[in-house]
């Protein structure tokens, strides 16, 4: 698996842009031009994922000390059930090894229109090594389970990650915390 860092410049451009809007709901995006903007900082990565020279699908990632948050994957859907989802995973957990490596996902909520896909997702995460974690993640409107790699993040930790990656203005603007 390989990662090209995204940019304007590239001949999938708009192709990355619509897998991201096709990928994750409006309430859970967040506004392109800041992930583009954050991106290839000190606080986030913006990857398109290769299998040798075929684009498969892209990964985000917020950085912070010791942590790696995985704050947007997606795979290509013709691409998907092939084994590039894992495939990238395990190629992030060796890029980020020595961090705690986590992300946030839909809750298995039984009364879900979409449960039996939420609980394929968290079977796919459980398969590439990620637990569950104590806490609930809260982004905008939005609650989430965590899971990942390592000790748990504790809200002070992701509370001054999100802090340096969006700024304390938007922060404050905009409900972002681990619920205990």
């Amino acid at each position: 698996m390989r990662f090209v860092k995204v940019s304007k410049n590239m001949d999938i451009y708009a192709e990355i842009k619509k897998l991201y809007k096709q990928a994750f709901p409006a309430n859970e995006r967040a506004p392109f031009f800041l992930l583009m903007k954050k991106a290839g900082s000190a606080a986030a990565d913006f990857w398109a994922l290769y299998d040798g020279q075929k684009w498969v699908g892209i990964a985000y990632v917020i950085k912070y000390k010791q942590l790696a948050y995985l704050f947007y994957f997606a795979v290509k859907a013709e691409e998907r059930g092939k084994g590039y989802g894992k495939m990238a995973i395990e190629a992030l957990k060796k890029q980020f090894h020595g961090s705690r490596f986590f992300l946030a996902l839909e809750t298995l909520d039984k009364a879900a229109d979409n449960y039996e896909q939420r609980v394929k997702r968290h079977s796919f995460y459980e398969k590439c090594g990620l637990s569950d974690m104590p806490y609930k993640l809260k982004e905008a409107s939005v609650i989430y389970d965590i899971m990942g790699i390592g000790e748990a993040v504790e809200p002070e930790e992701y509370r001054e990650m999100m802090e340096l990656y969006v700024g304390k203005f938007l922060r404050r603007l905009i409900d972002m915390r681990i619920i205990k």
